[in-house]
Formats: C-alpha cells, structure tokens, sequence
C-alpha cells in the first residue's frame, strides 16, 4: 500500500472512493452519515467523496419516498445498474444463462435446449441465442455487457482452453474463451462449471459462512468443486477436483445404475431414464431402491476419499440429482460414518439446477471487484 504520510492527497482521495464504493454496495442506500460511520470518514470528508463519485457517475442521490414528510436526508447508492454482467451454464442437454446487474442481483434468465452430440458450432449458436434473450428480456443491449462468465463440463485450463470433456466431445482442445471472445465485446472469463457451482453454493446456497467444502455435482455426469479456506480451489494446473478421472472411483460410470434401472419404462428418453428411478425409489420400488443403493455405493467412493484429504465442514449435493436429495442423503451419510474419520455436514444445495449460472454471476462479481475496486489500482473511471 503507498505511503500516505507524505500527504499524497490524490492517493488518499481514491482509498476513501473505494471505501465508500464497498460500504455502499454492502448496504446501500445510506445517509451522508450513515456512510461516513461505515467508512470512519467525516461527514465533510465523505461529502466531497460522495460528489467526486457522482461526478464519475458511480454514485447516485436516492429521491425521497413516496409521501416522506419534511426535509428527508439525502441518500447515496452504487450504481450497479450502469452496466451488466453475464453468467452462462454450458450443459450437456442444455444453455442457461442469466444477465445482472453489477452487484449481481440477476435480472433476466434463458434456457437453450442442445443435444450432447450437437456439433461445435451450433452449440455455440445455443450460447449466443440464450445471451440474446437475456438481453432481449433486461431491454439491454450487448454492448451493455461489462463481463461475460461461462461455466462448462470438462477439464478447463487457465486460459479458457477445454483440455477434455467426456459428456462433449466436440469441446476437446477447443479455446472455449476464444471462440466467446468473438461473439461479446466485453472480458469473457471460463471455469469448470463445478467450481462455480460450489462458489455459488458458499456465497448464496446451503454453505454461507462454511470455509471448506466438498461440493458434489451429480447428474448425468459427476463432477466435484472444491472449496478450501472460503476460496475455491483450482489446483495448479486447475484440475482440482477431477475425481471421476480415476476409474477406482466408479464415478464415471456410476449414473449407469440409474440410467439402466428395470424399473425404466420403454420410451422414456435418456436424459429422463435417472429422474424417473429416482422417482421410483422415493415411491418405494423395491428394484429402483436397489438401482439408487449401487449409485450411492459409487458416489461414496469418491467422495469419502475427498472428505479424508480436506475434512471439509461440509459436504454439498448439488446438479439436477440433487432434486432427489430425499433418497440419497441418507444412504450417503450412512457410507461415509463407515468410512471418515470425522463426519461433516452433508447438506443439499438450495440453488438446484441454478447453481453454475448463479456461480458464473458471482465469478463475474469477483472479477469486477478485482480488476476495478482494488486498493492498488489507478483512478476509478467515467461510467455513463
């Protein structure tokens, strides 16, 4: 940090900018007093910190509520809506995408269905189109858009890059970032869409507060996210969490027990078949309940083997199974009590199928925060 005590005035000016920016998006809309309070700066002070702000257009006066009495306080909010942000969730057999604001509170959200052996470009249609209602539905345009954040199935590198994706295999050794980069004018940033969800999971869902988590990712196929000392975990190489890769896992093959279950009637689609034995054994078909018992066998693998490693507070079930969380939270437990050392929490995400859009969203928070609100940065910019 520079040394302010030889009264470098433009350097202390842009910390207090900051301070007020924080406190604002934490709790705004404030008082000129209820700010300066938050910032330990005095009301003078923070006055004229408040009209540089405005001037740069990143602060705003709230107007008076309806039939307030007298002469109300003046009060200051973060212009959060001076440019949006884009989460998008890459599926196997489906595109969500949200749109927020810069504080996240999302506005718009798309689906685009897509089949898992689509070919590259018309999955990347599905993309754009699903930006594009977004944008349609928020009355926005693309050039609104100040980060895009895309979550997906495989093995991401740290240039965006997909090194593998078994569930998409026209994703193989294709630069995912590239590609995005010429559809949105803006930064587009790239993550294993089950590190997202575990970030969303820790800043929105059943893990608020938790700072080391397993996340399970379960659906068609299985994936993990990690959370370690409340940041999420990438690895050196950001394959952290990749235990499906080991065959002694079962996780690979291990949705097979609920894709090919014989209680699966004739005619019902593939990425139907688990949800309908899923059903089965909430309604106690004896061979459905064998089907999720095997499955669990194999999620259990893998997942005490983690919880062995990290002895994490919590363990989280989230993706499309986790709708079912009433059949296979309690055959989980009952594996891993038999095999850990100490039993964490094992809880069920509260964000279902929205996990890895929300966690885009919050990724792109983060990457607002980091590249724009950094003590070391340069003077805040002009926004209109």
């Amino acid at each position: 940090m520079a040394d302010l005590r030889g009264g470098d005035l433009s350097r202390l000016r842009q910390l207090n900018s900051l301070t007020a920016i924080r406190a604002l998006r934490r709790a705004g809309p404030l008082t000129l007093s209820a700010l300066a309070e938050r910032t330990g700066l005095s009301r003078p002070s923070m006055k004229e910190v408040t009209d540089e702000l405005m001037g740069l257009g990143w602060v705003e006066e709230v107007p008076p509520s309806p039939g307030t009495m007298g002469r109300p306080a003046r009060r200051y909010r973060f212009r959060a809506d001076s440019g949006y942000l884009v989460g998008v969730d890459i599926g196997g057999h489906n595109i969500r995408a949200a749109l927020s604001d810069l504080d996240g509170e999302i506005l718009a959200e798309t689906r685009q269905p897509v089949l898992p052996d689509a070919p590259l470009e018309e999955r990347l249609a599905a993309i754009e189109r699903a930006v594009e209602g977004c944008l349609t539905l928020s009355r926005t345009s693309v050039s609104d858009l100040w980060t895009v954040a895309v979550g997906t199935i495989g093995v991401i590198d740290v240039e965006g890059r997909v090194i593998y994706s078994a569930a998409v295999p026209a994703w193989r050794d294709l630069d995912l970032a590239g590609r995005l980069r010429e559809m949105f004018p803006c930064p587009v940033l790239v993550e294993n869409d089950s590190r997202l969800a575990a970030m969303a999971e820790t800043r929105r869902g059943v893990a608020q507060g938790a700072r080391d988590v397993v996340f399970l990712h379960v659906g068609l196929r299985m994936g993990a996210g990690l959370v370690i000392d409340g940041k999420v975990h990438r690895g050196f190489g950001a394959a952290a969490g990749e235990v499906a890769m080991l065959p002694e896992s079962r996780w690979f093959d291990a949705p097979e027990h609920l894709n090919t279950c014989a209680c699966v009637p004739e005619g019902v689609p593939p990425e139907d078949a688990a949800g309908h034995t899923l059903a089965a054994a909430r309604n106690g078909d004896p061979v459905a309940i064998a089907c999720v018992e095997r499955y669990v066998d194999d999620l259990a693998v893998g997942t005490a083997a983690m919880v062995l490693i990290l002895d994490p507070q919590m363990v989280v079930l989230g993706g499309g199974f986790s709708r079912s969380s009433d059949v296979l939270l309690e055959p989980l437990r009952r594996r891993l009590e038999k095999r850990c050392m100490r039993m964490p929490e094992v809880r069920a995400s509260t964000l279902g199928d929205e996990c890895v859009v929300v966690g885009a969203i919050e990724y792109a928070v983060a990457h607002l925060d980091d590249q724009l609100f950094p003590a070391d940065r340069g003077p805040l910019p002009v926004v209109r």
